[in-house]
């Protein structure tokens, strides 16, 4: 049996949400007449205290169709550096919206004020937006702290400019710093969160804000070809998850630290536990001898999946990670980093 950290999108549905739904009543979500799609949408927004909320395909699409909706071609958007929006989403802000991206130097994600200002004021395009990612993936799952947000979200109403948070983990987020989600959402216009990440439904994510603004991006979803049907069926799921995942997030935080910890010990300076905060964990295998595309194949072969960056390898606990796959991950690594120290060992 092999186990996945890949991503926290690698969850199978649970026995409560595959009886929602079978169970679930639907109806024709183009025309707004999907109950169950209806009553995730209205859940939603009450959870992060936003007037409406629109159920999509996923977390790129949710900041695609937000983009669209609050930036302008041929303007720009400020984001902190390596943000998903700007690296991961296969160059769809430029396509569909004639988008540029300007990517503020972050060590934790967050950016400044004064980083904005500077931004508004280098020459460039004109800024529209400013997105934020909380947690920001690849500065290690980094939460915000809701002060720094606060402050960014006063330059930019200074400057007329309007934030977004990408909020794909934003309830690992609150638990990591110990506040409710609100105190993120209230700093934000608008923002999106997964439903098939850390909350571990099968598909989808929301977009959430003023009804004005999910308006026109139902109006994108449509004219994107989002206009699914009976989606009640998957929105059931998405219920489940919003009802019971963010009580047992705090699981997928202990199996990180486990792993960081465990790691740690086995090959020192490969990850560093205290900088894991959430549910992500990022190790550079180089102590080793070896690269992280290296490593990764050998632990695949050992049953472990991860991902391999540049030179750092990524992995993602959720909910169908217990403290006994970790275990048997920290085997499958210990072995893999005797092997590759025992070669670094004899070719010097």
């Amino acid at each position: 049996m092999r186990i996945d950290l890949r991503s926290d999108t690698a969850t199978r549905p649970t026995a409560r949400m595959r009886q929602a739904m079978a169970d679930a009543e639907v109806g024709d979500d183009g025309f707004g007449e999907d109950p169950t799609v209806n009553l995730l949408q209205e859940r939603c927004a009450e959870a992060v205290g936003k007037e409406a909320a629109v159920y999509v395909a996923s977390g790129t699409m949710a900041n695609q169709l937000a983009m669209l909706v609050l930036a302008r071609p041929g303007h720009r958007v400020v984001c902190g550096r390596g943000a998903h929006v700007a690296t991961k989403e296969a160059g769809g802000s430029a396509l569909l919206g004639g988008l540029s991206f300007t990517q503020l130097a972050t060590v934790t994600g967050e950016i400044s004020a004064e980083g904005l200002s500077a931004a508004l004021r280098d020459g460039g395009p004109p800024v529209d937006l400013v997105v934020v990612e909380n947690t920001h993936q690849s500065c290690g799952g980094y939460p915000w702290r809701p002060e720094a947000l606060a402050d960014l979200r006063a330059g930019a109403d200074a400057a007329g400019v309007p934030v977004y948070m990408d909020g794909a983990r934003i309830f690992n987020a609150a638990l990591a710093t110990g506040v409710p989600v609100q105190a993120y959402t209230d700093s934000v216009s608008a923002l999106m969160f997964c439903l098939s990440k850390s909350l571990g439904a099968p598909v989808g994510s929301v977009v959430c804000g003023p009804a004005s603004f999910v308006g026109e991006v139902r109006e994108r979803k449509l004219q994107l070809g989002g206009g699914w049907r009976q989606a009640g069926v998957l929105a059931a799921a998405g219920l489940v998850a919003l009802e019971e995942a963010p009580g047992r997030l705090h699981e997928d935080h202990a199996t990180a630290q486990q792993l960081a910890k465990g790691m740690a010990s086995i090959s020192p300076g490969v990850t560093d536990p205290y900088a894991v905060r959430t549910n992500i964990v990022f190790a550079d295998p180089s102590p080793l001898g070896a690269t992280a595309q290296q490593v990764a194949a050998r632990l695949k072969e050992a049953g472990v999946l991860c991902k391999a960056g540049g030179t750092r390898l990524r992995l993602v606990t959720h909910r169908d990670i217990s403290p006994a796959d970790i275990e048997q991950c920290l085997a499958a690594w210990s072995a893999v980093a005797k092997e590759y120290t025992a070669t670094s060992r004899a070719v010097a």
